[in-house]
């Protein structure tokens, strides 16, 4: 009996053993591919493109990690200190993606501006889901909603009409005295691109075209009494990829699908950071104070995300609460949409109504002059 003991004794310390070599291997590589994250911020992924998916899986990474913790915590492995270590960074970027409370109510001494920025999917979601039979409904009721919100600037992406000589007293009809600037691409079946509607007097226009890309920039310039500043409205290079698609791709095995998406990955990864360098750039060269408003198709933890912020202040980390995540598919994990504020104003709010008119939700915010 005694024999047996000391078999299942030592059989027990073989799989412990085992087990604790095999935690610690997980957890390193968890935690450096956490690490991997941190460092997608600042690395182009035009360069190395694969970085970007570590920035594009923070939230899980951070929460595999999390979990790996408590789990050595409660085996009391020394081995704790892998994930904890990994961890520490994230309190430096998780208010890019959650904030747990906004700031007490101020009342502004400067001029304000209201302005919302929305992806509105080409008024394509019409579905049983949201009670829209058309794209004609769908469209009315984006514009219900923009319209209540009595904004001052509104940048709209993946814009989409029919008949584009129609726009104008289109936009006029739903929203009265707002004018509309515009970059439209016709295609067969209508024509689609970034409309920025504004009540405020535009003093200057002008468009960003990107290279083999049906994505792009617009901007308007503005001046509300002394304070001039330009207005961004940008739609940058998205994945292409359906979700949905890669659900059943996944129950039938089809490697195709995943090929195909894998292609198209890393050829929008490319792009991108060559599309926001060229918005950048002509930030650099704008005479004026820059506000950058629009669907990056990139998360917090990113290059592009990186390099907006330069010279600015994200509107939800200064003024926005709860979660930041814009995109309805895989909420609360994406955030992709944005509103961009000058560093010299103040952003007093942000919101993001979860509104089911599209794929994307709008970006609400009150900015001080």
């Amino acid at each position: 009996m005694a024999a047996k003991r000391q078999k299942t004794k030592r059989k027990s310390g073989k799989n412990g053993v085992f087990l604790g070599i095999t935690s610690r291997f997980l957890m390193a590589i968890v935690a450096a591919f956490l690490i991997l994250s941190y460092a997608s911020i600042v690395i182009n992924p035009a360069k190395v493109w694969f970085i970007s998916l570590s920035g594009l899986f923070f939230v899980p990474l951070a929460l595999a990690n999390l979990i790996l913790l408590l789990w050595a915590f409660k085996r009391r492995s020394r081995s704790f200190v892998i994930p904890l270590l990994a961890l520490v960074p994230c309190f430096f970027f998780i208010g890019r993606y959650v904030q747990f409370s906004s700031e007490d109510e101020y009342i502004p001494q400067d001029p304000t501006l209201k302005i919302i920025s929305y992806n509105v999917g080409r008024f394509a979601l019409a579905d049983k889901e949201t009670g829209l039979s058309s794209r004609t409904q769908c469209a009315d009721s984006v514009f219900a909603f923009i319209s209540s919100q009595d904004a001052d600037i509104i940048c709209l992406q993946e814009f989409y009409l029919k008949d584009l000589d129609k726009l104008k007293p289109y936009v006029f009809s739903h929203m009265k005295g707002y004018r509309a600037e515009y970059y439209m691409f016709p295609g067969k079946n209508g024509a689609f691109g970034n409309v920025t509607l504004s009540r405020i007097p535009v003093t200057g226009k002008g468009k960003i075209k990107f290279d083999e890309s049906a994505n792009l920039a617009i901007y308007t310039d503005h001046q509300v009494g002394d304070r001039r500043f330009r207005v961004y409205n940008c739609h940058f290079e998205s994945y292409n990829i359906s979700f949905t698609g890669m659900v059943r791709a996944l129950f039938s095995a089809d490697t195709d699908v995943f090929a195909e998406t894998g292609t198209k990955m890393k050829r929008s990864i490319s792009r991108r950071p060559k599309q926001v360098d060229q918005v950048f750039s002509d930030i650099e060269s704008c005479p004026v104070e820059a506000f950058v408003c629009g669907d990056f198709n990139d998360n917090p933890m990113s290059y592009s995300y990186y390099r907006m912020t330069r010279g600015r202040k994200d509107a939800f980390v200064k003024g926005g609460a709860g979660f930041g995540a814009t995109y309805a598919r895989l909420w609360p994990m994406l955030r992709i949409d944005y509103i961009m504020v000058p560093d010299r104003f103040d952003a007093l709010n942000c919101e993001i109504p979860r509104i089911g008119y599209s794929d994307h939700y709008p970006v609400v915010s009150t900015v001080e002059l």
